[in-house]
């Protein structure tokens, strides 16, 4: 075989293999964010989610909103029912020190 056409069908098979490496994208959220701006964050998270990446929710609380938790669990599930059609819940909200995380995936 000549060493030209080794190299050329290397550089083709080397093109052709473009696989997008699944990564992980977080989403931060507060639990009294406002309608608005957590349409905008589900929004990016279904673009992340379309692209074939994982997408972690984060929750983070401050002062004394970590004594109402149930806050931070409807907002999260408010982000999993908005990318309901698209994703599943591969870890579900858990609360870690004043941060609620809740993991997605493509279905």
């Amino acid at each position: 075989m000549d060493y030209g056409k080794f190299k050329y069908e290397l550089k083709k098979k080397h093109q052709g293999s473009k696989h997008h490496e699944s990564e992980l994208h977080e989403v931060r959220v507060r639990p009294k964010i406002d309608k608005h701006d957590l349409s905008y964050k589900i929004d990016k998270a279904r673009e992340f989610l379309l692209r074939g990446d994982k997408v972690q929710v984060n929750c983070l609380f401050r002062g004394r909103e970590l004594a109402h938790q149930e806050l931070g669990i409807n907002v999260c599930s408010t982000v999993a029912k908005g990318v309901e059609d698209i994703a599943k819940i591969e870890r579900p909200a858990k609360l870690e020190g004043r941060r609620m995380t809740m993991l997605l995936t493509k279905k």
